[in-house]
């Protein structure tokens, strides 16, 4: 997803370039033209990659979970990382985005999988 989207393809675009991205700088030294995987998910040093991950299963993609405070907290957590070089407002409104698409996915998984069931039944 990263090489794909808009700061992958500036990294992709720009990486060779030392310019853009001198790798001769302590992460948190750099000034990049993009963030790198690093910059968002090992932030402060951290090297717990999921610390600020967008993998919803860390998150807790159950309805259940959105009310619980680990939910709030990662959910602010990874905003916070967004707010370096964004809005507050845009990054909320991504994550946003972003849980919608996650319930569109889910939704069209299960259909999916209930076609193939049901083909399955038929003897296809």
């Amino acid at each position: 997803a990263y090489d794909i989207g808009l700061h992958g393809v500036v990294y992709q675009v720009n990486k060779w370039d030392p310019k853009q991205f001198d790798w001769t700088k302590k992460l948190a030294d750099a000034d990049y033209v993009g963030p790198t995987c690093q910059y968002c998910h090992m932030r402060g040093g951290h090297h717990n990659v999921q610390r600020f991950g967008t993998v919803y299963t860390s998150m807790g993609m159950s309805m259940a979970d959105r009310g619980a405070p680990i939910w709030k907290e990662k959910r602010d957590r990874w905003t916070s990382v967004c707010d370096d070089c964004h809005s507050p407002r845009f990054a909320r409104e991504n994550l946003q985005a972003l849980d919608e698409s996650v319930k569109d996915a889910g939704l069209k998984y299960r259909e999916t999988f209930k076609v193939a069931e049901d083909l399955i039944k038929d003897g296809v």
